[in-house]
């Protein structure tokens, strides 16, 4: 990411959601060694981790704060994203007490509907905030809603937020920071670079999925950071006309074999995958049987020789020739990789391998 977007553009990391699963303090140590220049996270309890690990890093929250944090965000040095002259007033008052400056950043709602004042708005917003006593503002930001399917609807966000910024600029008050891009935009939307970027996903590894075309040159480069793992408990062999877990969603038509696995919804594998979800085990693609339950699950090995208990199972990532990833997991389950990252619990171990693994 840092060649793509050039030694001068601050790479602001985003690890909320325990850093997508893959846990923050141990992520956040490695990318304090991997040239990260802002820590993106969504609430004040993520950045007391990041300080935890490394003081004095700049920490961008990315939610708002709620009224009874503000004093703490002010009194941690976070920098809070503004949506509102309500919530300046109340950082402003909050810096004056604690005898403090505050870098804010204000959001703009080009198109979200989430955060952010919106983008016509924005300009006399900046204004009043600029002349309240404790504030700096070092930031201005937007949020592609649907960047990585939706190539017209993104074009008019850029447009709102490159006319906002063109206006700043002919008002004579540069901002520090602009930053626009966060992962599917990187791949797709470059031309609003600015001077900082805020990928997420990407820092991981993943391609965010979509409708448009991400060129095959940029995939090459990118390798997932996370491998999920379980093991086979037991295998048995069961005649046909067997049911299979709860509910009986799956009856055997034949005689199989089949592998009880040491994971299921209670480790963040959704219940969604089941009698649809595969895995790997000893390099072939197994499919899952029945209904996924809160420790267990079972897995189809007929034509797999030599499965035994204690045997690894790859539920994302690599055996052999053979792969799975997050994003053929979410569309088992239904759902986005960014969902499946973060439900894996904490009940799964994490091991972190490599000469950069803090």
């Amino acid at each position: 990411m840092r060649h793509r977007v050039g030694p001068s553009v601050k790479i602001i990391t985003v690890v909320k959601a325990d850093a997508y699963g893959h846990g923050l303090k141990d992520i956040a140590r490695l990318l304090m060694q991997s040239g990260t220049d802002i820590f993106g996270v969504a609430n004040l309890s993520e950045a007391e981790a990041i300080r935890s690990v490394g003081k004095g890093w700049p920490v961008l929250m990315l939610g708002a704060c709620l009224p009874h944090e503000i004093e703490a965000a002010v009194r941690d040095d976070v920098m809070p994203t503004l949506s509102t002259l309500a919530e300046a007033r109340s950082f402003s008052r909050a810096a004056v007490a604690q005898g403090k400056r505050v870098k804010v950043h204000l959001k703009v709602d080009t198109g979200m509907g989430r955060l952010g004042v919106p983008a016509e708005e924005a300009l006399p917003l900046l204004h009043r905030i600029t002349r309240l006593p404790g504030l700096q503002v070092h930031g201005l930001f937007t949020h592609y809603s649907a960047v990585e399917d939706d190539r017209v609807f993104s074009r008019r966000q850029n447009q709102r937020f490159l006319d906002l910024v063109a206006s700043l600029r002919a008002a004579g008050r540069p901002i520090e920071l602009v930053h626009a891009l966060n992962s599917g935009a990187l791949l797709l939307e470059r031309g609003t670079t600015f001077n900082a970027v805020r990928p997420g996903l990407l820092v991981y590894g993943i391609v965010p999925p979509g409708a448009r075309r991400v060129p095959p040159a940029l995939r090459k480069h990118l390798r997932p950071a996370l491998a999920w793992k379980c093991h086979v408990s037991l295998v048995k062999t069961v005649p046909p006309g067997t049911p299979l877990s709860y509910g009986h969603t799956f009856t055997t038509a034949k005689k199989m074999r089949v592998a009880t696995l040491t994971a299921g919804y209670g480790d963040g594998y959704l219940r969604a995958g089941s009698n649809r979800a595969q895995v790997l085990i000893r390099g072939h693609r197994c499919r899952i049987l029945g209904r996924i339950t809160m420790d267990q699950m079972i897995a189809d090995v007929s034509r797999v020789p030599g499965v035994r208990p204690g045997d690894e199972v790859v539920l994302i990532g690599r055996q052999g020739r053979a792969q799975i990833t997050a994003t053929e997991l979410a569309h088992w389950f239904g759902t986005i990789p960014w969902e499946v990252l973060t439900n894996i619990n904490h009940r799964v171990r994490r091991i972190y391998r490599g000469s950069h693994a803090a």
